[in-house]
């Protein structure tokens, strides 16, 4: 993991350059349900892994500053790193994500609206940890797969990672139309 901090841009700065027509690249890492449900506009979805899995394509096509945008910021930090790995300068991580651009009365663009990623997370680990506290009052020993859920989820903080989310993910509730990369490059050509 890289020690080097974050590069970030407040909503209110971000705001201000995108009324005055100074916008720059806005990357939104989050799942195409989540982009659907609720994304600064203009922005281009690119789910993390699809970001991972081609960011050499990508950096080809980001020569302007890009600002990477999720719904709170943790991975955007990630898209971060591994575009900055893959040689892309002028980097930053909108601060507080699509939540604090919203706090601030900046403009959304709305689709159906779904639940966000960590949401679900909290309802599946609480549901395990719920579901086996209760039956480890009578099945002897059920309770350690709560147990491992809150040591999963302890990790997932310390790494700034999440395993669970990552199979959320992948649920057809969350993945619907994946952006496919070459339309988001063609994108990114046409409006350059």
């Amino acid at each position: 993991m890289s020690t080097t901090p974050s590069l970030s841009l407040s909503p209110a700065v971000l705001h201000r350059l995108v009324q005055e027509g100074r916008a720059p690249r806005l990357l939104d890492v989050r799942t195409p349900a989540e982009f659907r449900t609720a994304h600064i506009p203009g922005s281009y979805n690119v789910p993390l892994a699809t970001l991972r899995e081609h960011r050499a394509e990508l950096t080809a096509h980001l020569d302007e500053d890009v600002v990477l945008v999720c719904r709170s910021g943790a991975r955007a930090a990630q898209a971060e790193q591994a575009l900055a790995e893959a040689g892309l300068p002028n980097l930053r991580v909108l601060e507080g994500g699509v939540v604090a651009w919203e706090a601030a009365g900046a403009p959304v663009e709305r689709g159906p609206e779904r639940w966000d990623m960590e949401r679900q997370v909290r309802l599946v680990a609480g549901s395990i940890v719920l579901v086996t506290g209760l039956v480890g009052v009578f099945v002897p020993g059920a309770h350690l797969i709560g147990t491992a859920i809150g040591a999963g989820l302890t990790y997932a903080a310390v790494s700034n990672s999440c395993a669970m989310g990552v199979l959320l993910s992948r649920l057809p509730y969350n993945r619907g139309p994946r952006p496919d990369i070459r339309t988001v490059i063609a994108e990114l050509r046409s409006t350059s």
